[in-house]
């Protein structure tokens, strides 16, 4: 397991728990959280499985609950990616929380945990051109946009996304913290 629970000003980030479903179910039931997500819609059944999948230490993502809070208001991807000493971060926020800079909040702990306690050499994230609201985080938090992908995902049968690819190295980050 990457992590155990990070606090941050306003949010605790924790490995999910069994009984986290429904919240899951919440915001990965609305087409509006899950329109830029490759998994698509979850049904009560698809948000059971996805925390159960998520429980212990194969998780590859992560309860967002506000301080305090009993319930998931989101979750965060986060794992190794192509190699040691790299990662990947994502999130996803219910709709009743966004544009309060969770999201932003959330990261930029992720890649602290990953560049102070993990010794990550480099942390990535990946969106979609049209969902600017998740490439502006990763440019508010210094990554810088890399590649931009042509339909390089397979979304359904006859749709193809293309993908912004941002990565932020361990020196950038020094370089920005310090």
């Amino acid at each position: 397991m990457l992590l155990q629970s990070i606090e941050t000003e306003r949010l605790h980030i924790r490995p999910f728990k069994a009984d986290d479903w429904p919240a899951v179910y919440d915001y990965m039931s609305n087409p509006e959280v899950t329109a830029w997500l490759s998994e698509g819609l979850l049904d009560e059944d698809g948000a059971r499985a996805f925390v159960a999948e998520n429980l212990g230490d194969e998780a590859r993502n992560y309860a967002v609950l506000l301080r305090g809070g009993e319930r998931p208001i989101g979750h965060m991807a986060y794992h190794p990616w192509h190699g040691p000493r790299m990662y990947e971060v994502g999130w996803v926020i219910h709709p009743g929380h966004q544009g309060r800079g969770y999201a932003t909040e959330a990261t930029a702990a992720l890649v602290h945990h990953s560049f102070t306690v993990l010794d990550a050499h480099r942390v990535i994230a990946t969106c979609q051109p049209q969902n600017p609201a998740s490439w502006r985080i990763m440019e508010k938090l210094g990554m810088r946009r890399e590649a931009h992908f042509l339909k390089c995902i397979q979304r359904d049968e006859t749709t193809w996304w293309d993908e912004y690819f941002y990565a932020l190295l361990a020196d950038e980050w020094r370089n920005q913290v310090h």
